[in-house]
């Protein structure tokens, strides 16, 4: 029993001493290099591991980095002490902490700049030093970058010695505008705001940082605060007399003790919507108190204060055990692989399986069965392996010779991806492929394609397996095989009259649908929409014109790369024998004209492109595409120099700041009903 107990002890050790190590690395690679190899729910991951292994074992190394901040600088700046420690704030991604928090004192709710914290130092009025926060106790000199920044006050009419601390960032807007002019760490072109900003504030050349539009946020008076007098123990009132000073200061709200969940969302509503107003780079919200005095009584940890706390966006991320891949083939033929790990909970679900993407991501995390993984639901819904903790060798073995559905030989293909990268994917190219057919049949059938309702994927297999269907064409002949399909387990009368009647209202569709079935790689709805005005609903006129080879770039919302998929599809025989003889079996609805009801003189949608983005109140995306299109608009896919309008919802993401950078009308969802004529 000692023998196991002393091994358990030196295999702790061990573990505690490979965690620092790796942590460090990380923090190195975050704070001097900004070039970080890893994500922060990786970071806080790995950190929240060494946490609770210092607190079982009582084995806490001195350049541990729960006993620190950030890194050691290593640069050629000189170092800078700080007389007062720069500590960061213990973190959350719980809501009910925030909350629990705020209700001990009255709290300031402050958007968490993504950048780099620098303090300021002013005497008789003047700027006399600047440096970063370094690890907490030693920073880096950067007073002679500060002429660079565009926002900081040099001179300041207030007397008494001043310490100032607050982010240095660069905007989202401006981050858009230069990142591929500037290349990152590894030589490549920066690849977020946050780790140019860092760089950029820690050059050695003033004339090199000029460039970078780079901004100062205050956020805290750690030295000088007497000098304000009465006002000095609110520290909402403290930044509010620095913004008398000729400072910016970090967009915040005042919280009372007694603040609900419900204002407390709102509050974090209100901050973002302000960041992504003023294209503000953040990775959270910072909860502080309010009066200074109390937050001196509550103390701190060589790591951070206790008179705050950040609450992270991040998803949660878990660890678990990479077994296998599993490779299935779609209706295109490329084979997709899905990791299979054992089961973890997330967000209060149960996670066993993830989308790998293609073989390069695989071969990127370096992943091999029994390997241990990080996983994540992005976004609260999409399993995603974040990384791999045991990575040196990848297992090759991995990839099958033989598609696993036929049998046959496959393929690797590779393509440039857009960011010059190369993307290797798994490919059968067995037209007959039994999954490949399966595939294809569920998405003819499917909700958005043909919409018949009450035939199954698994019913389809059947089906196929049977040798009812071959092609899309004999769900319309099914009635041949109605006494054998009556007899199948799970049949019966009931249930092949309720299927037969699907099958039949299906017959009545649209042009748009009928394209979306067709499953021309690229095309979906949107195109589909585009193709029905254009074309005014002729399928025979889109045929002719694919053959022809018609141009479809100049069609709204079409590239290069949709024009050429959709011609080549056409000018395969058997793809377009299918068009025709298909059609045979439906009745199209009759097009209503561009002259609809809802277009009037007084329209000021009718021959525009407009593009929704975010949740909106009143619409699903179907939804607000329909409506778009009914007022002879088309609804686009995404925003660029022909978007007309952007309708904006919550959560809107890229799109907003595209419109934005592109000097897009961006209406809400509230003015874009209020603009459609009566």
């Amino acid at each position: 029993m000692k023998k196991i107990q002393k091994g358990t002890q030196a295999g702790d050790a061990e573990k505690v001493t490979a965690l620092v190590t790796k942590l460090n690395r990380y923090r190195h690679e975050y704070y001097n290099l900004a070039a970080p190899s890893v994500s922060d729910a990786v970071y806080d991951h790995l950190f929240d591991e060494l946490q609770e292994l210092e607190k079982r074992t009582g084995i806490i190394l001195s350049n541990s980095p729960t006993q620190t901040v950030g890194a050691d600088p290593v640069s050629l700046l000189k170092k800078v002490k700080h007389t007062i420690p720069l500590l960061s704030l213990d973190k959350t991604k719980q809501m009910e902490e925030l909350l629990e928090m705020a209700a001990r004192s009255a709290s300031l709710l402050m958007l968490k700049l993504d950048g780099l914290t620098v303090k300021l130092c002013y005497e008789d009025g003047r700027l006399v030093e600047a440096s970063t926060r370094g690890d907490g106790e030693t920073g880096e000199m950067i007073t002679h970058n500060i002429p660079a920044f565009y926002n900081v006050p040099v001179s300041i009419p207030h007397k008494d010695r001043l310490v100032v601390t607050g982010e240095g960032i660069i905007h989202q807007d401006d981050f858009e505008r230069i990142k591929g002019k500037i290349p990152g760490a590894d030589g490549k072109g920066a690849c977020n705001a946050r780790n140019l900003a860092a760089g950029s504030i820690r050059l050695l050349d003033p004339a090199a940082c000029r460039n970078r539009h780079i901004h100062f946020y205050a956020f805290n008076v750690i030295e000088g605060m007497e000098g304000f007098g009465k006002i000095a123990d609110s520290r909402g009132k403290l930044l509010k007399a620095l913004q008398s000073l000729g400072f910016e200061v970090c967009p915040f709200l005042p919280l009372t003790e007694k603040v609900s969940m419900e204002e407390l969302e709102q509050g974090i509503r209100y901050l973002r919507n302000a960041a992504d107003d003023c294209m503000l780079p953040i990775d959270g919200m910072v909860l502080r108190y309010n009066s200074i005095s109390y937050s001196r009584g509550c103390g701190r940890t060589g790591h951070h204060y206790k008179d705050g706390i950040a609450y992270k966006f991040e998803d949660e991320v878990q660890e678990t055990v990479f077994r296998s891949v599993e490779w299935t083939p779609g209706r295109s033929g490329e084979i997709a692989p899905v990791a299979v790990f054992d089961a973890v909970e997330i967000d209060g679900c149960i996670v066993s399986r993830a989308s790998l993407h293609n073989i390069s991501f695989i071969k990127d995390l370096e992943l091999h069965p029994g390997c241990r993984i990080l996983v994540s639901k992005r976004n609260m819904i999409i399993p995603h392996i974040e990384d791999n903790l045991d990575r040196g060798h990848y297992a090759d073995s991995m990839i099958p010779e033989k598609c696993p559905c036929c049998g046959n030989p496959v393929r690797i293909y590779a393509r440039k991806g857009g960011n010059g990268r190369i993307i290797e994917t798994l490919h059968c190219d067995n037209p007959d492929c039994r999954n490949q057919l399966l595939r294809r049949m569920v998405h003819f059938a499917g909700k958005k394609a043909m919409d018949i309702s009450g035939i199954s994927e698994a019913v389809i297999d059947r089906f196929i397996e049977k040798g009812f269907l071959h092609t899309c064409q004999d769900f319309y002949h099914l009635d041949r095989y109605r006494d054998e399909i009556i007899r199948m387990e799970g049949f019966g009368e009931k249930s092949y009259e309720k299927m037969q009647e699907s099958i039949k209202r299906s017959r009545n569709t649209t042009f748009v649908r009928y394209v979306v079935a067709m499953d021309i790689p690229l095309i979906g709805r949107t195109a589909g929409r585009a193709l029905d005005s254009f074309f005014k609903g002729n399928l025979q006129e889109l045929a002719k014109a694919a053959v022809d080879c018609f141009d479809f770039t100049s069609l709204p919302e079409f590239g290069e790369k949709m024009s050429r998929s959709i011609r080549e599809w056409f000018h395969d025989w058997d793809n377009l024998k299918l068009w025709k003889t298909l059609q045979k079996e439906f009745h199209f609805e009759e097009r209503e004209e561009d002259t609809m009801k809802d277009i009037k003189e007084n329209n000021p949608f009718a021959g525009c492109t407009v593009v929704a983005t975010g949740k909106l109140e009143n619409f699903t995306r179907d939804g607000i595409n329909s409506r778009i299109t009914s007022l002879g608009a088309t609804a686009g896919s995404s925003v660029t120099r022909k978007t007309d309008y952007l309708i904006c919802g919550e959560k809107p993401g890229s799109k907003l700041a595209k419109a934005r950078e592109l000097g897009i009308p961006v209406l809400t969802e509230q003015q874009f009903l209020d603009m459609i004529p009566a």
